[in-house]
């Protein structure tokens, strides 16, 4: 009788515990919120709610010594001084439209202490160290993560189990970040900044007079060339100017595929192709990113500009299995690359955003995308404006508009 009436009451704690939390996790008019299954258990949770209670005099000590599977890994909680503790170990990284390889990182630990709605707290990786802080809001949280200057060597050795040229290279200079994103709309404006960078010991020396990949021989195509111009002008605008990377591409690369969630604008630089062509392979992925990037830093000190633009124009892909500058002006137009006219040129640097999709697009219709022609025209560099209007209106017909932006991606 008296196990009975133990049981009894056992079951009615535990019941009016879970339906407390329940009641306190369950989101208010006009809340943020997303469903959570934990076992059999499952319930909309209000996202403001959860983080006001799990930093809570009552609800962090609660949390403590328990963890939470995630699409990230297990979080870990901690509890002291009344300050959330959060482990992730091991914790694996996706950013959006860069395909299915994730980065994992052997551990990455951060801080949360709330004041009424506003959050601050540490974070550490490693020896890479930040601050966050943020606000909380019924349908929102804001937050802005400041990464002080770190050595760029540190940064790497997050990813030296899956990028192995971290182990034999040395990697100077320094980094710092600042982001600021709102979730759930996944908005993000994001800052970097780079000093110093300087790669050595990835042997990208021997590349200057490394015998054509496509199997043929120098093509001997100069700056001067128009397939030359045409190609920066589509590609690398910039390609003068940076150091092997353009940060100012990558920021704005980073956000508008956080907004769409897949690929719609890419942030190699020539530099970086070159890479991914010789070395990287043309998978998708934060790491074969950070890979390419590496070379791409150490070639523009041991190749120069020059020899890296020859190198591209003697190995890019323009579809249907051709590589090369040479190779794709004689099937699609029958000339060689080096007498290519401006809007021949063009025409064909048109064509590597997407080559595969755009030789499809030639072989079935005789054309390409011609706003993408029109507007690569429109960025050669060495002709006057009224020349690249006319050359720009010849290329699109009588029916056409200036187009001085990219054109918007297509849906690949």
């Amino acid at each position: 009788m008296w196990f009975a009436i133990l049981l009894t009451l056992l079951v009615a704690a535990v019941l009016g515990a879970f339906l407390a939390i329940r009641a306190a996790l369950a989101p208010l008019p006009g809340e943020w919120s997303v469903p959570v299954a934990a076992g059999p258990v499952r319930m909309t949770v209000g996202v403001p709610s959860a983080i006001r209670l799990a930093t809570s005099w009552w609800g962090g000590p609660l949390l403590a010594g328990h963890s939470l599977p995630t699409r990230h890994g297990r979080l870990a909680f901690a509890w002291r001084d009344g300050v959330l503790h959060v482990r992730c170990r091991p914790c694996v990284l996706q950013p959006p439209g860069l395909g299915t390889e994730a980065l994992q990182l052997d551990e990455v630990a951060f801080t949360v202490r709330r004041d009424m709605d506003r959050l601050a707290g540490e974070i550490h990786a490693g020896r890479v160290q930040g601050q966050w802080r943020g606000s909380l809001q019924a349908d929102r949280m804001q937050v802005r993560l400041d990464v002080p200057w770190t050595s760029l060597a540190d940064g790497y050795a997050l990813v030296a189990a899956q990028v192995p040229e971290v182990r034999r290279a040395h990697i100077e200079g320094r980094f710092s970040l600042t982001a600021e994103f709102s979730l759930p709309a996944g908005t993000l404006a994001i800052s970097p900044r780079i000093e110093g960078f300087q790669v050595a010991g990835l042997g990208t020396e021997s590349w200057a007079n490394a015998v054509n990949a496509c199997g043929r021989r120098d093509s001997r195509l100069t700056a001067d060339h128009w397939i030359a111009r045409a190609v920066i002008a589509a590609e690398d605008q910039r390609f003068w100017e940076h150091p092997g990377y353009d940060l100012r591409e990558m920021a704005a690369a980073l956000v508008r595929n956080e907004e769409a969630q897949r690929v719609e604008r890419g942030a190699s630089t020539l530099s970086q192709q070159v890479a991914k062509l010789l070395v990287a392979g043309g998978e998708r992925s934060p790491v074969r990113k950070l890979r390419e990037l590496l070379y791409a830093v150490e070639m523009e000190r041991t190749l120069g500009k020059a020899r890296i633009l020859r190198l591209y124009l003697d190995t890019a892909p323009w579809g249907e299995g051709l590589c090369g500058a040479d190779a794709a002006a004689m099937h699609y137009l029958g000339v060689r690359a080096r007498d290519l006219k401006p809007g021949q040129a063009s025409w064909l640097a048109a064509m590597l955003h997407n080559p595969q999709q755009e030789a499809r697009r030639w072989a079935e219709t005789g054309q390409i995308n011609l706003a993408r022609t029109q507007w690569v025209a429109l960025a050669l560099k060495g002709m006057s404006r009224e020349r690249k209007l006319v050359l720009a209106q010849a290329i699109a017909g009588v029916d056409w508009a200036p187009r001085w932006a990219e054109p918007k991606a297509e849906v690949k």
